[in-house]
């Protein structure tokens, strides 16, 4: 069979777990047909899947991974995940920084991704709850030196997490005490029903407290993140302002999306968005 020169390795692999996930599993035949790959193909995509931990391989197909609702990676392990995508949402998500903005990136490897696009934004206050956020800046500005314009970084207090976000009453206290203008919010699940969510308790007490500190909520996730359910919602759809995530979201659920709240696909970036920190002019 041809291979279809129109897809790329990952909308593939983005289309083949899609089908995964809706279906509850797919055949490996079925889906040589439906994407114009080779069965050759289509088992590579698999194995790459399987070792991401996102689909489990059975005979002749694959099946979803079932599970716990407080299952909850660690950053390393997070980080294989999805690479492109995030970088994709992170370059989206710096385009909504203004110079001299008051922002909070919580933590997350979406948000770690962003924060490399930020440290040369000029005159930011940052607060994150992220260990690997804040070592990103501190890094930077320990490799240029001291610079007019460096970012001030406000590193809360708290519980380390396996995701290395710092949890707990002391950031809780933290953050209550703070106003930005932008919230950008990694998540581990996102659903019509359970809103936000995340496996972790302590961290959703967190979120839910950086939420409430925010002017603007924008979620950045990547398509694997839709209609994953944690343990504990901290966050309703109607509290987020935009979720920026990548091409391999399908379109039914872009459609169902875009009914709650605004969207951004990587790449695919509407004119006239409005920058984080920049007042909104009446038309």
């Amino acid at each position: 069979m041809s291979e279809n020169p129109n897809l790329l390795a990952e909308q593939r692999r983005a289309l083949i777990l899609d089908e995964v996930r809706r279906r509850g599993g797919v055949r490996v035949n079925e889906l040589t047909r439906k994407l114009g790959v080779s069965d050759m193909t289509v088992r590579r995509d698999l194995d790459s899947l399987a070792r991401q931990g996102v689909l489990e391989k059975v005979h002749g197909g694959a099946v979803p991974v079932v599970e716990a609702s407080t299952h909850e990676p660690g950053f390393e392990a997070k980080s294989g995940l999805e690479p492109t995508a995030k970088e994709d949402i992170a370059r989206a998500a710096a385009e909504l920084v203004a110079p001299g903005a008051a922002i909070a990136l919580s933590g997350g490897t979406t948000t770690y991704a962003l924060a490399h696009r930020l440290v040369d934004v000029p005159d930011l206050t940052v607060v994150t709850n992220s260990v690997r956020v804040a070592d990103v800046f501190h890094v930077a500005q320990r490799t240029s030196g001291a610079r007019q314009g460096a970012a001030t970084v406000v590193l809360t207090g708290g519980v380390r997490t396996p995701s290395d976000s710092l949890v707990g009453p002391v950031a809780d206290q933290a953050i209550a005490t703070l106003h930005f203008d932008v919230l950008f919010l990694g998540v581990h699940g996102i659903s019509i029903e359970a809103g936000l969510s995340t496996p972790n308790l302590a961290e959703a007490e967190t979120n839910r407290r950086l939420v409430q500190s925010a002017r603007r909520v924008v979620v950045v996730a990547d398509h694997t993140k839709w209609g994953v359910v944690g343990l504990s919602s901290f966050a309703g759809l109607e509290q987020v302002d935009t979720l920026v995530t990548d091409a391999g979201l399908p379109s039914d659920a872009r459609a169902e999306i875009s009914e709650h709240l605004g969207l951004v696909v990587a790449g695919e970036v509407a004119a006239g968005e409005v920058a984080a920190g920049e007042p909104e002019t009446a038309g």
